[in-house]
């Protein structure tokens, strides 16, 4: 199916081969450890944040480490946020004082990244906020922090839109030149329809997301872009939701899109957070992606040191164990054409059809409509052969009367 997809302007070609990425959620933020809008959430003065920004210091900071664990992970691309709603920048901008070289850690830490990312042959992104809560010509709106002050249309007097959208322009042109070749540019997000107490949200004129998007491509014309600047691009982001279908766009064509997900409820580092999702889920959810033609970015959010969560490193071995396996059904694949079968989830890679057994059979596994098509079955894991007899128009795999030692297993089948 993937000769319907709709055209991209940015080469995707990478990008629906590689299938898994991860994503990096990290800022001023992780100090607090209440959620990454915890500034707004809590209606956080500026003052008052301040002190995040003057105790910033990670020092446990290794991203060769963050690396490794998302190459171990079978992750093949990352997308980190340079810039989150809160207006903190990770990277040294000429445009803003509110950066990392001006914490007490002083250092560069999207170039740091980059570096250890790249050396790992891991194709690197940046996510970059539209919001900003900090910039003094951002207007308050839906979302911000000030929204209830009583005197914050007093505060939105003399702000000017044009001179922010500018100020996006010029930092978005920075973190495409200053660190060599990016694949990835994921801007977050559009909210044209959101009114509060007056205030109207913001959308593609407010971003000026034609320049902003041409002001990308210019620089790289090959780069991935979103669509959440309200334009339609090359790429389509549900986030915390699992489609069980291909996403469309609004005309019904089919097209490039990832999914985005968390381990837990929160994207930024929460300390409290207890809704992790175990290495099944997770796994089972790239399956669910690749199984309906998608990616999956799956979320990190490191804390204030610098290290990944404890519980983010096990899901992630976890996964590695698995993907150490099992990739070949991950990897290359996409929506199966054949029938769909109770208990199984297919992917599938030209000639090759891989069937993820997400209920596990007493005795025999029964794919559907499959006679006649099967040339041989085995499994992934060790390769092993994996007998089976046609019924009708039906197929019935021996599966082992032991399932094998896997989260999920798969069997590769060799189609006629």
């Amino acid at each position: 199916m993937q000769q319907n997809v709709r055209k991209t302007s940015g080469d995707t070609s990478w990008f629906v081969r590689d299938r898994f990425g991860m994503f990096i959620h990290w800022g001023l933020y992780a100090l607090p450890a209440r959620h990454e809008w915890v500034k707004t959430n809590e209606k956080i003065p500026e003052d008052v944040y301040q002190r995040y920004f003057d105790y910033f210091n990670p020092d446990m900071y290794e991203p060769k480490k963050w690396a490794e664990f998302a190459k171990n992970a079978g992750m093949k691309y990352v997308v980190l946020t340079s810039k989150h709603h809160e207006g903190f920048c990770l990277f040294d901008s000429n445009y803003t004082d509110y950066k990392s070289t001006n914490t007490p850690y002083g250092k560069d830490l999207v170039k740091e990244y980059v570096e250890a990312f790249r050396a790992e042959g891991i194709k690197v992104g940046f996510y970059y906020s539209l919001i900003d809560w900090h910039h003094p010509d951002f207007p308050i709106d839906v979302f911000h922090p000030r929204r209830d002050d009583e005197n914050a249309k007093e505060l939105n007097e003399g702000r000017d839109m044009k001179k922010y959208a500018e100020y996006m322009r010029n930092q978005v042109t920075e973190l495409l030149t200053n660190y060599g070749k990016i694949d990835i540019i994921w801007f977050d997000f559009s909210y044209s329809n959101n009114t509060y107490k007056g205030f109207k949200g913001k959308g593609k004129d407010d971003w000026e997301a034609e320049k902003l998007i041409k002001t990308a491509r210019d620089i790289n014309p090959n780069i991935i872009i979103n669509n959440r600047t309200e334009i339609e691009q090359d790429l389509w982001t549900p986030e915390q939701v699992q489609p069980d279908e291909w996403v469309k766009d609004d005309d019904g064509n089919l097209v490039v899109w990832e999914a985005c997900q968390t381990f837990s409820g929160s994207w930024g580092y929460h300390r409290d957070e207890e809704t992790w999702k175990s290495p099944e889920v997770l796994i089972r959810m790239l399956i669910d992606t690749v199984s309906c033609g998608g990616n999956l970015l799956l979320n990190v959010g490191p804390t204030a040191r610098g290290c990944f969560d404890s519980r983010a490193e096990y899901a992630l071995t976890q996964i590695g164990k698995w993907m150490k396996f099992n990739s070949r059904s991950i990897y290359g694949c996409t929506e199966a054409e054949v029938p769909a079968s109770d208990g199984v989830k297919y992917t599938q890679n030209g000639k090759m059809l891989y069937a993820h057994i997400l209920t596990y059979p007493a005795f025999s596994l029964k794919l559907k409509g499959l006679a006649g098509k099967i040339a041989y079955a085995q499994l992934l894991n060790d390769a092993s052969e994996v007998q089976f007899e046609e019924k009708g128009d039906d197929v019935y795999l021996s599966t082992p009367r032991v399932k094998p030692d896997q989260i999920v297993p798969v069997i590769e089948i060799f189609l006629k």
